[in-house]
């Protein structure tokens, strides 16, 4: 099996769940045991990252924080972080060559002093697949694969991202028909 680690799962207008209708997943994980990935298009609008950091007593930093995002169903009640490597963690996962993923508090006591990663993304939660169901998904074309984009994780409008990150591969995912695979 070829790992998707590191790809972006996007949904097609196909896709049956309304849990991930225009979605956009970022795949953190894909191995025989399954699969885990962030969703990083729906942002939170009843929590921001100044709460989180306001609960766990964690000094606000002097720039903005940003959204807080559902990073899919499974343990909401959990924060995620993907990040820019420019910052670097003992308790990581390098997903890809340039964006890692962290549980790690330390992270946001380093933003509080100035010092944590020039771009990241926070989530509550994430999406899983336990082994062969995401496959099993793939094959009756719920999603679209596609290599991931820096830019449409950390730099793109929420609202954009679902059509950007298909567009920058040259598909219309609003078009997207009955013909499946992956780039």
């Amino acid at each position: 099996m070829d790992s998707l680690q590191g790809q972006f799962l996007i949904a097609t207008p196909q896709m049956s769940d309304p849990r991930f209708m225009e979605t956009v997943i970022f795949l953190c994980a894909h191995n025989d045991e399954g699969a885990m990935g962030l969703i990083v298009n729906q942002p939170l609008k009843d929590v921001q990252l100044e709460d989180i950091f306001r609960n766990a007593e964690i000094p606000l930093p002097e720039r903005p924080l940003g959204p807080v995002y559902l990073g899919g169903p499974v343990e909401t009640s959990h924060v995620f972080v993907i990040y820019s490597t420019d910052y670097q963690l003992d308790n990581q996962l390098q997903v890809s060559p340039s964006v890692s993923l962290t549980r790690d508090p330390r992270l946001f006591y380093d933003l509080a002093g100035g010092f944590g990663p020039g771009n990241y993304l926070v989530t509550l939660g994430y999406s899983g697949w336990g082994p062969g169901q995401l496959e099993a998904e793939l094959s009756v074309d719920g999603w679209l694969v596609l290599p991931a984009r820096d830019e449409i994780i950390f730099a793109t409008a929420d609202h954009r991202k679902w059509r950007q990150a298909a567009l920058v591969h040259g598909v219309d995912i609003g078009l997207f028909g009955g013909v499946s695979g992956s780039a």
